[in-house]
């Protein structure tokens, strides 16, 4: 089970990965998240950078190891990892590895009221995710291969697994928009019918209220 950290933004991983190689301040952390991609895998909010180094510090997984100022501009501090936050980052990444967590994603939200819209509709939608998942895959393909051999891939696995996702998502969506084209959804004909009339069918309001289907309809 995952556990409440001091410092729980996934932003403070990213930075004690960054500080993990070597001392910086907060521009060259910031340089660096963004040169290995740290912004795209941690959803890195650059307005809390600040917050969260000064929290880092607090709560002693880094601390200062002096100021720098180069020419005119204001002086700036210097941070290093310290061995607390060695170990907090090495225990981080092993729960993040470990121990699935639930995920909000956009997609299953819309597929959780996926009723408010008519099957029709829903097959056109898919098609347009289906081409824009279509161009992500490619586009992290091309980027796979300019970047083999020149990098392990150890630093690159979490592409792989985003490829992966993006393919999993791929085929689901084809999936779907294939039962609402030849007609196998199952309700697919009440579903169709409570957009035509208007009316939620009798077995799907009862779900919906916490009962059963009446029997007649359980039967058919």
């Amino acid at each position: 089970m995952a556990r409440k950290r001091k410092v729980g933004n996934l932003m403070g991983l990213a930075v004690l990965s960054t500080l993990g190689v070597q001392p910086g301040h907060r521009y060259e952390i910031a340089s660096r998240l963004r040169q290995w991609g740290k912004d795209t895998d941690m959803g890195v909010k650059w307005g809390s950078l600040y917050t969260v180094v000064e929290n880092l510090t607090k709560h002693g997984f880094l601390e200062v190891a002096g100021s720098e100022r180069d020419g005119a501009r204001p002086e700036r501090t210097i941070y290093r990892i310290t061995e607390a936050g060695r170990a907090e980052l090495s225990d981080w990444t092993r729960e993040l590895i470990a121990e699935p967590v639930p995920e909000q994603r956009p997609f299953r939200a819309g597929l959780s009221v996926l009723s408010v819209l008519p099957p029709e509709e829903v097959a056109e939608l898919l098609t347009a995710r289906i081409g824009k998942l279509e161009t992500a895959i490619a586009a992290h393909r091309a980027q796979s291969a300019a970047l083999a051999g020149t990098l392990p891939r150890l630093f690159t696995i979490e592409d792989d697994y985003e490829l992966a996702l993006l393919e999993a998502e791929l085929r689901w969506s084809t999936a779907l928009r294939a039962e609402l084209r030849d007609g196998t959804f199952p309700d697919l004909e009440a579903w169709r019918a409570f957009h035509r009339d208007g009316v939620m069918p009798a077995e799907f309001a009862a779900l919906l209220e916490g009962g059963e289907p009446e029997q007649s309809a359980r039967q058919d």
